[in-house]
């Protein structure tokens, strides 16, 4: 099922997590028991599967994306994966427009798969959606192995740069850079 969705992630141009990414988010969800997750970027499914997989069996996922054909692959994947439709929560808008409306403090995980640009935007959220003790997981971390590289000045990989060390310096996380997939920046909400 997972072949299946990274099959029409590629049909339709959509890069879907790694396995080793996913399965550190399968981690980090059940870790931290969670219950209830915000996915911004619902692609094909593949990240929504893992995370399903690692949270409680009551958990439910909040997914958020743009592109309603990739919502609908999605709802199919997770439904052949054996989850029930109670288990998800779809919501088709831009990440911006529908996180102020989700409650404080209501979820355990939130994890972004979404364009760097957003990046500050969506980490600013997370911080008001989290509990404490909450996990941020940011996907591209590594920002395609340039973020070592001094030379390289593009904005998406300056706009991950300035994330990870606004992230690194904040009171109000405590992070580590995993070199799994395209660098996964997971974070705790203290």
């Amino acid at each position: 099922m997972l072949r299946t969705a990274r099959s029409l992630a590629h049909e339709v141009g959509v890069e879907a997590v790694t396995p080793g990414a996913g399965a550190a988010l399968r981690l980090l969800a059940a870790a931290g028991n969670a219950r209830a997750v915000v996915e911004i970027g619902t692609g094909t499914g593949v990240s929504g599967v893992w995370l399903l997989r690692g949270m409680r069996s009551d958990g439910v996922l909040t997914t958020i994306d743009v592109e309603v054909e990739h919502q609908r692959i999605a709802r199919r994947i997770f439904v052949e994966a054996g989850f029930p439709s109670g288990r998800t929560r779809i919501i088709t808008g831009r990440a911006l427009d529908v996180l102020p409306r989700l409650a404080d403090g209501a979820y355990d995980l939130v994890f972004v798969d979404a364009e760097s640009t957003g990046f500050t935007a969506c980490v600013e959220a997370a911080l008001r959606l989290l509990r404490p003790g909450g996990v941020l997981a940011l996907n591209g971390a590594l920002a395609g192995g340039r973020i070592g590289d001094p030379a390289a000045r593009d904005v998406e990989t300056v706009t991950i740069r300035e994330t990870i060390k606004a992230i690194r310096e904040s009171e109000h996380w405590i992070p580590a850079l995993l070199p799994v997939g395209h660098g996964l920046l997971a974070a705790v909400k203290c």
